[in-house]
C-alpha cells in the first residue's frame, strides 16, 4: 500500500516539476491560471497578476519538487536503497506541513481562506490546487510515518 502511494506521490511531484521547467523555459500553456491575481485598484473589478515569476525562481521550484520526489523514493526504496533514518522521516513530515500550510493559504491570495476570489486562479485554487496540496500533504505524512 505504501509503495503504491509513494508511486503516486513521486509521479505527481515529478509531473509538476516538469511543468515548472516548461514554464521556466518560456512555455505559456496554463501560465495565466497559476499566478494569483489582485485588483488593479481597491474595489476595482479588473484584476492583474500579483507577480511575474522569474525563470530562475521557477527552475528552483522545479528542483525543489523533484527533490521531494527523490526523498519519497529514498523513504520507500524505489530506485534507491530504503532509508529508514528518523531525519528523513522528519524532513518529509515538514514538507507535508508546508503542503498543508499552502492549502490553508495566506488569507489573501492563495488557499482555502483567500479573500480575492474573482479570478480563474482563485477558482482553480479552491477546487484543484489547495485540495491537491491537502492530498499531497496527507500522502507525504503517510509515507513518512509508515
Amino acid at each position: 500500500m505504501t509503495f503504491v502511494l509513494a508511486r503516486g506521490l513521486v509521479t505527481v511531484f515529478a509531473v509538476i516539476s516538469l511543468v515548472h521547467v516548461y514554464w521556466a523555459l518560456g512555455g505559456q500553456w496554463a501560465a495565466a491560471a497559476v499566478v494569483p491575481h489582485v485588483p488593479v485598484a481597491e474595489g476595482a473589478a479588473t484584476l492583474r497578476p500579483a507577480f511575474k515569476p522569474s525563470g530562475w525562481l521557477t527552475l528552483l521550484v522545479a528542483a525543489a519538487l523533484l527533490s521531494v520526489a527523490a526523498l519519497v523514493c529514498l523513504r520507500v526504496g524505489w530506485w534507491l536503497p530504503t532509508v529508514q533514518h528518523w531525519s528523513l522521516q522528519w524532513v518529509i513530515s515538514a514538507i507535508a506541513l508546508l503542503m498543508f500550510a499552502r492549502a490553508i493559504g495566506d488569507s489573501e491570495l492563495v488557499g482555502f481562506f483567500k479573500e480575492v476570489k474573482a479570478s480563474r486562479f482563485a477558482w482553480l485554487d479552491t477546487w484543484f490546487y489547495s485540495p491537491l496540496c491537502t492530498v499531497l500533504g496527507a500522502g507525504l505524512l503517510a509515507v513518512a510515518w509508515v
